[in-house]
């Protein structure tokens, strides 16, 4: 989530992103484009740089600002029904591929069949990380195009871990972070010695919590779809999650998701923050009360010694949008080396998209600003997308898992772990309801055979 903007710089950011269309091509009777997108920074910046793509095209630009969980019901309405109330949705890694299947959004690979060859190069579709292109296809088609990409790592303050004495190892285990998170934490001085997820939702809670049920060594269903949540294994997970908010994390972690963690960590509150890679610029803008007092660490693990997720918040349009080559422009205006080198200039390189783009990670400019840069490059590149846990699943995804029922699944999920770390559900009453809910997911959807 990064810093509002200052300034617009559009006479230069309209000449430097020239492939994206001739000057001012829409016609009187252009409608403004709808996006649907997220509440974070990322697209606040994106918001406000618009108008320099409507200064270039004629094209306006009209933005539907939601919260996270809000997002997902709404555009998933949005899309089932055929509506087209948005012409360009933000949409993950999660949804992409079944979206596709469904042709609730359309292929983008036509659409640069039909660009000149100077502006197809000029995007340069191979500079794509090939773990987010692939993740956004489907049967080989393109159908979004990634605005950022994420793995996920541990934020430490270096500053706090030297007063104490300690040293943060490149690869911390779940055990090292849960005693160094004991030593520091202070909360009669409102100090925590670790920031985590707890608000419900399968992208909330879920992300941080799937990556330690895998590197706990448990699994959601075995080979066979049979549901795991009554194994050893998980509930060591789910006994761990607690235990370290309850010893040194923040009040009310129920209410704590991405947005409120960033804040939390930013504003100097916290040792320890693990979470998205993409927090890196964020927590080292100028907005940030601890910036230059950040180190990076890679996912932390137990017993799988890979335990980074995979992400991306994408653009995509719409099968029922009805202006679909002015949209066409914008995704790929948003998602462009030339977008990059923009945000880059002109709000800083530590905050220019990450995550997307080889070219980004070649930048001399970009890798000076950005002492996360070649972390969040080794975790997107050794996320286990296609082997996320220690035995074999018939699924794949870090932290969720790539089913399209996942997530009323999930969702269902993270109300049990809320409730379970909020005291309002035992352990087994809470596993007990996972399990069931698991086994009608399998059952109904086909996926278990009797």
């Amino acid at each position: 989530m990064r810093k509002f903007l200052t300034s617009i710089l559009f006479a230069s950011a309209a000449a430097s992103l020239a492939f994206a269309g001739g000057a001012k091509e829409a016609s009187a009777s252009q409608q403004p484009l709808v996006l649907a997108t997220v509440n974070n920074p990322d697209m606040q910046i994106m918001q406000k740089y618009a108008p320099t793509f409507t200064k270039q095209t004629g094209i306006e630009v009209n933005f539907v600002v939601m919260p996270e969980n809000q997002l997902r019901q709404k555009v998933t309405e949005d899309v089932a029904l055929g509506a087209g109330k948005y012409d360009i949705v933000t949409i993950g890694t999660y949804d992409t591929p079944f979206w596709g299947k469904n042709n609730w959004v359309v292929a983008l690979d036509p659409f640069f069949q039909k660009m000149s060859d100077a502006d197809r190069t000029a995007y340069d579709l191979d500079d794509l990380m090939p773990p987010i292109r692939s993740a956004l296809s489907y049967n080989g088609q393109l159908y979004a195009l990634p605005f950022y990409g994420e793995s996920s790592m541990l934020f430490y303050r270096t500053d706090v871990l030297q007063q104490a004495g300690i040293t943060m190892p490149q690869a911390p285990t779940w055990q090292q972070v849960a005693d160094i998170a004991k030593k520091v934490n202070n909360p009669s001085a409102n100090f925590y010695g670790i920031v985590l997820r707890g608000l419900p939702g399968w992208g909330e809670n879920l992300a941080v919590f799937d990556t330690i049920i895998n590197t706990f060594g448990a699994r959601w269903f075995d080979q066979n779809w049979q549901p795991q949540f009554n194994t050893p294994q998980m509930r060591q997970a789910w006994q761990f999650y607690k235990q370290i908010l309850a010893d040194s994390g923040e009040p009310g972690p129920t209410t704590t998701g991405f947005t409120e963690g960033l804040a939390l960590m930013s504003s100097g509150k916290a040792a320890m923050w693990y979470d998205a890679t993409v927090a890196a610029g964020m927590l080292n803008s100028k907005d940030s009360q601890v910036a230059g007092k950040i180190g990076y660490a890679l996912a932390p693990t137990a017993v799988k010694s890979n335990s980074g997720w995979l992400w991306s918040w994408a653009l995509a349009i719409e099968s029922a949008s009805s202006q679909k080559a002015a949209a066409f422009k914008f995704v790929t205006w948003a998602t462009s080396k030339d977008y990059i080198n923009l945000i880059g200039t002109s709000v800083g390189w530590g905050q220019a998209p990450p995550g997307t783009r080889i070219s980004t990670y070649q930048n001399p400019q970009y890798l000076a600003a950005a002492p996360f840069a070649q972390i969040t490059l080794q975790s997107i590149q050794n996320a286990q997308y296609d082997n996320p846990t220690v035995d074999p699943v018939p699924y794949k995804g870090v932290q969720y898992v790539a089913i399209p029922e996942f997530q009323g699944l999930g969702d269902k999920v993270s109300q049990e772990l809320a409730a379970y770390i909020s005291n309002q559900k035992s352990l087994e009453d809470a596993l007990a309801a996972c399990q069931q809910d698991a086994l009608q997911v399998a059952q109904s959807g086909g996926y278990l055979k009797q």
